[in-house]
């Protein structure tokens, strides 16, 4: 039997969503072992001069426990 925990991050990008998200797994990942999935629970943007200047999201990561 697998023991999975779940841990929420934090994650920005000036590129896209999917950049921010692969950050925050590889950011997590040198802490984290075992890394199985990553799911995007929130999306938000911060706009500057009537363009996207950066990319949010909120992720929950879940890893198995050995």
């Amino acid at each position: 039997m697998a023991i999975l925990k779940v841990i929420e991050v934090l994650s920005n990008s000036d590129k896209s969503w999917e950049d921010a998200t692969k950050k925050a797994v590889v950011q997590a990942s040198k802490s984290v072992k075992n890394i199985k999935s990553v799911y995007v629970k929130e999306q938000s943007a911060i706009v500057k001069d009537g363009e996207v200047s950066e990319f949010r999201v909120n992720v929950k990561i879940t890893f198995e426990v050995k």
